[in-house]
């Protein structure tokens, strides 16, 4: 039996996804490749493809591993708060990993721990009364919308504020100038909290 065999049958799919959120956490999505991912684990890339087979279903499983972290024990009662909670918790596990947003925006990850979270959130949105398709509905709402503001909140070091002000204060913008101290105003965890509320609403 080759090294190569040897270190193949050592080596399973978790494995080589957990090497691989490491260096997601390590660097960021960009250099999550799978030669990186060959190079931290000490075997060659025909190894991880062999049990990963693209770059693409690495990145589901990526993606599934940050949905495993979501806890969906202890939720509070009633229906309303544990779908706020399930999206705080939600929101949780991918600001826990950088570029975690941009990894599980760019996936479509059917995935057990994935479709777990999707099944809990549904419940308590059909316990709370919705139909069947304003429950998917609500579901996908809430989730691109997480997406895209946990994706600013990653990737956004520093608002220039500034640089917003000139630009509005440059042109015929005055509804702009009207609302513009609302534009920056408040913290990403409550602009979360008021975009869950009008998407509830």
């Amino acid at each position: 039996m080759t090294n190569t065999q040897t270190t193949t049958s050592r080596l399973d799919p978790g494995a080589v996804v957990a090497a691989a959120l490491r260096l997601l956490d390590g660097q960021g999505l960009e250099a999550v490749t799978m030669r990186a991912v060959a190079g931290l684990l000490g075997v060659r890339m025909n190894t991880v493809l062999w049990h990963v087979k693209t770059k693409a279903r690495l990145l589901e499983l990526m993606a599934d591993a940050i949905a495993a972290e979501i806890s969906l024990d202890g939720l509070p009662e009633p229906a309303p708060q544990q779908v706020r909670e399930l999206m705080r918790r939600y929101r949780g596990a991918l600001l826990g990993h950088r570029d975690g947003a941009a990894l599980v925006a760019g996936t479509y990850a059917a995935e057990p721990a994935t479709l777990r979270f999707s099944d809990a959130v549904i419940a308590a949105l059909l316990d709370d009364g919705a139909t069947p398709r304003e429950a998917a509905w609500t579901l996908t709402a809430m989730v691109y919308f997480t997406l895209g503001l946990t994706q600013e909140e990653q990737g956004l070091a520093e608002a220039d504020e500034a640089r917003l002000r000139a630009a509005v204060a440059a042109g015929p913008l005055p509804a702009l100038r009207q609302a513009l101290e609302h534009l920056t105003d408040g913290t990403f965890g409550e602009r979360f909290e008021d975009g869950l509320d009008r998407i509830l609403a």
